[in-house]
């Protein structure tokens, strides 16, 4: 079978795989009792974790008015926040031979994150600033629910509808957000076809938005679309079309009181794209993988008022990543070597009439650009290394370094969940927003990170990072006399699947 997301790259980091295969305690139990039973799928997972925060990572409580994202900034506001995080998914499955059904629920809760679960800034008419348990706590809800029809062993062609997870390539566009309390899912229909040559999904769907305390709908104002084909008869490599649709109206930036996930402004983003890996173990050694993408189509940004509306704008942006790497298999631990380039697009003039910041769409950010979760693809140069180890089969030790840049220094300063620190326009040395005449160089950081398999049912994980100011933060803040200062990141989880 050809799978559609290829494989990755090497990533910056990745846990330790079980020492051996687990299907879960009660799958076991079932296939000893009667092999027939194979066809279901029942068990979960817990996962624990404890994040530790300073110097970033507070949006939500401003220092000022006017101020409403202070990281980084050394006096007169609260960048510090420490708390845990849980998450259980329960599922049950079953799998015939032309047709299938899945369903998972998820319960994830939250205790001591100074984060409000909406913080409503910029302000979104017909929304509700709610401070909650934070953004990554949700009580109980349903995660996924679909059912499959088709066999790809005998006919090329199979549909999939339902709640579900969608992701494809590395997930630097579209991604199951996996890192995050809560995760990412879609009320979609999938049709894919497969063959020999290539494997191809064409998809439908509208983004699901949570609400701590309510069942989590689909933003009836937003649809997501699209085609993602994958082949593998390139010599020693895989390649990645895609094209994407992102549709949403002037009502979906308030379709929900309070969405924990805020929701876009109008906007018809479409996203042309490919990505080129090489398979592994066919250049003894080296690895490498290249992905270019370009959008157009048009933007409404509803900080830009002109004659008291906000115009749609004409939207033209790209980004490109660049990726290689080389594995010593004949040392001790594997060492692998990596670098890393990846350039999201800024807009040049917010007043022209044309809108030039990349839309990231549905990303795992988390898996990219460092640990530390500063950063998204927009209005961005990263520059980055990273040296992974592999002592034994059950450890995994990464050294993961990145410099950053803006693209464009007309443009914001973005958040990793895509929101620019500031409002537009210049600042005029009041904190983040646009500061054109600062230095473009944001600063660096140095992040490490290890797992352990502890046994094929339990993984632990934990990491280090630190962010080295740069000009642009320390003339963002010295500017209204705050002062700009470094930032840590400290968390450790556990993972228990059963």
């Amino acid at each position: 079978m050809l799978a559609l997301t290829t494989g990755n790259a090497p990533a910056q980091y990745a846990p330790p795989p079980p020492p051996q295969p687990f299907p879960g305690f009660i799958n076991e139990a079932l296939r000893q009792k009667d092999p027939y039973l194979s066809a279901w799928d029942i068990g979960g997972a817990e996962r624990v974790r404890f994040e530790d925060h300073e110097g970033y990572g507070i949006p939500g409580v401003p220092g000022s008015p006017g101020k409403p994202n202070n990281d980084f900034r050394a006096h007169g506001a609260d960048v510090y926040n420490a708390y845990w995080l849980s998450r259980l998914r329960l599922h049950a499955g079953y799998t015939a031979k032309w047709w299938g059904a899945y369903v998972e629920s998820r319960s994830s809760l939250a205790a001591g994150d100074e984060r409000f679960a909406y913080a409503n800034v910029p302000n979104v008419p017909g929304t509700l600033a709610k401070k909650g348990d934070g953004p990554e706590a949700d009580g109980i809800d349903l995660h996924q629910a679909y059912v499959t029809l088709g066999n790809h062993k005998e006919f090329p062609v199979s549909l999939k509808v339902g709640r579900q997870e969608l992701s494809y390539g590395e997930e630097r566009l579209v991604g199951a957000f996996g890192w995050n309390n809560i995760g990412r899912v879609f009320d979609a229909a999938k049709v894919r076809w497969q063959n020999e040559w290539f494997g191809a999904d064409f998809f439908t769907s509208r983004i699901v938005i949570p609400e701590d305390g309510r069942f989590n709908t689909d933003n009836d104002h937003e649809y997501f679309s699209g085609i993602y084909a994958s082949s593998a008869k390139i010599p020693r490599n895989t390649l990645d079309l895609y094209f994407l649709a992102r549709n949403a109206d002037v009502k979906a930036a308030a379709d929900r009181p309070s969405p924990q996930f805020p929701q876009p402004s109008a906007r018809d983003i479409y996203t042309v794209g490919g990505r080129l890996k090489s398979l592994p173990g066919q250049f003894h050694g080296f690895d490498y993988a290249l992905e270019g993408a370009f959008q157009f189509g048009n933007f409404r940004d509803p900080r830009l008022v002109v004659g008291g509306q906000s115009p749609r704008l004409n939207h033209e942006a790209f980004a490109v990543v660049a990726q290689a790497g080389y594995t010593f298999s004949d040392i001790w631990s594997t060492p692998r070597v990596g670098l890393e380039y990846d350039y999201g697009s800024g807009d040049s003039n917010a007043r022209d009439g044309k809108h030039g910041t990349f839309e990231t769409l549905f990303p795992t950010n988390h898996k990219f650009y460092g640990s530390m979760d500063l950063v998204s693809l927009q209005n961005i140069e990263v520059a980055g290394a990273n040296l992974t180890l592999k002592p034994s089969p059950r450890i995994s030790l990464a050294l993961i370094g990145n410099a950053f840049w803006l693209a464009d220094t007309h443009d914001n300063f973005y958040t990793v969940a895509g929101a620019p620190r500031g409002g537009i326009g210049t600042t005029g040395g009041a904190g983040f927003g646009i500061n054109q005449a600062y230095s473009s160089y944001t600063g660096a950081e140095v992040s490490t990170i290890a797992g352990l398999a502890v046994s094929r049912s339990v993984q632990l994980e934990g990491g280090y990072g630190h962010f080295f100011a740069g000009d642009y933060i320390r003339q963002t803040w010295s500017a209204p006399g705050f002062g700009g200062r470094d930032a840590d990141f400290f968390y450790m989880q556990l993972n228990v699947s059963f």
